[in-house]
């Protein structure tokens, strides 16, 4: 493009940005307070509890506020779900049965990720019903009963497919506490 030329889309995106940069920035102090020490604590009980009946594990992030870097370049949620999913290393478990909850609490957006050996059994369209069906929860703010919904939906797929054995030794190869950035 030369000198003079404009561009509508970056124009016609501009008041859209703006408004995104504005929820992450503004919205960051009650976005924080949705997930209280509280309710950390009973997620992650809930989370232990579910990994005693499988061997995947489950690890929640919820993100009061995307990174500059993501909002700049009009990053989605899924794309930030995947980076948390390599930086939390729910991909390195001895069976490939990791799982990520993502929470993006600005934009109620809600991504699951699973790792390889569970993407083999459970299709991306039962993983879009599953967020279809914790979508109310997170859009009248209550996080709490979302993520336990969530957390038990996963933990069905888990224990379908990879069923802890009364003889299957127990290891928790990730920590069961929610992740709050």
């Amino acid at each position: 493009m030369g000198p003079g030329s404009t561009t509508t889309t970056s124009i016609a995106t501009l008041p859209a940005a703006l408004w995104r940069l504005a929820r992450h920035r503004w919205g960051e102090p009650q976005a924080r307070r949705a997930l209280p020490g509280d309710t950390l604590e009973r997620l992650a009980a809930r989370v232990a509890v579910s990994e005693q009946q499988h061997t995947g594990q489950i690890r929640i992030v919820a993100e009061a506020s995307l990174p500059w870097s993501y909002l700049r370049r009009n990053a989605s949620a899924r794309e930030r779900a995947l980076m948390l999913f390599s930086k939390y290393r729910v991909w390195d478990t001895e069976h490939n049965n990791g799982v990520l909850i993502y929470l993006l609490l600005p934009e109620h957006a809600i991504e699951i990720v699973a790792d390889r050996g569970l993407a083999r059994h459970v299709a991306a369209d039962e993983w879009r019903d599953v967020i279809a069906l914790m979508a109310p929860r997170f859009r009248q703010l209550q996080y709490e009963e979302g993520l336990a919904q969530a957390i038990d939906a996963v933990s069905l797929r888990l224990a379908r497919h990879f069923p802890r054995l009364p003889d299957t030794p127990g290891h928790n190869e990730l920590p069961d506490a929610p992740v709050l950035r």
